[in-house]
């Protein structure tokens, strides 16, 4: 039976077959539905129940972790003060970045999207969630120990936030203010994780804009060798 153990410590998988129709079906509808999924700057201050939150978080928590050490902690924030904090702090490096840091390379590919260091978000949205990366683990034995692929691991985990927050009808940004490492000191995070982005979450503001963009066509970053 599905989902008995054998002993090993391993237990069935738990899949049903789709027909090739309902196959297709699902992952156009899916597509179409990330296809207009988009980044915005301009949030309404319209309050979001934390229940979905808990559950785009949840979501992103089903991801594939390296050995399953699920090297993840997403810390989310409503408290208006703390949001406020956030700001002061991310705007202040962010300043520093833009007047200071920021290579020409990187100014280039910016100035289209029209950002600066103002950054109205953090405190309109009404839940902030930043997502941190565990470094290390502690063991059984007490010691610590590295974490593998938490990287990569915490990139799989963040698309599926994403992809989660679009599906409910919400809308987030991926905020990377560097360096980050105030995120770890006003959310009173342990040395060992890392904060990898910060994420606010709820509904557009009427007027929200976004960039004229084109995606690239599939031809243009897929190969298949069949």
């Amino acid at each position: 039976m599905s989902g008995d153990r054998d002993g090993s410590g391993f237990i069935n998988l738990e899949f049903i077959e789709m027909d090739s129709e309902l196959m297709s079906k699902r992952a156009n509808e899916f597509y179409k539905l990330m296809k207009k999924r988009r980044t915005t700057r301009h949030f309404s201050t319209r309050d979001v129940p934390r229940e979905l939150i808990e559950r785009a978080i949840q979501t992103a928590g089903t991801a594939p972790s390296g050995a399953h050490l699920q090297p993840w902690t997403f810390v989310a924030v409503s408290k208006p003060d703390v949001k406020w904090r956030i700001r002061k702090a991310a705007e202040e490096e962010e300043r520093k970045t833009y007047s200071e840091r920021m290579p020409e390379s990187w100014a280039e590919v910016l100035r289209p999207l029209g950002t600066d260091h103002v950054k109205e978000h953090i405190t309109d949205a009404p839940w902030l969630v930043v997502l941190f990366r565990q470094s290390k683990r502690l063991r059984e034995n007490g010691q610590w120990a590295p974490t593998y692929y938490s990287q990569e691991s915490c990139g799989i985990a963040a698309g599926l936030f994403l992809a989660s927050v679009h599906n409910m009808g919400l809308t987030t940004l991926t905020h990377t203010p560097s360096p980050m490492g105030f995120l770890r000191e006003i959310l009173g995070r342990p040395e060992h994780e890392h904060a990898m982005l910060l994420l606010p979450v709820g509904f557009p503001a009427d007027e929200a804009k976004v960039p004229d963009l084109k995606r690239k066509e599939l031809h243009e970053f897929s190969e298949f060798i069949e």
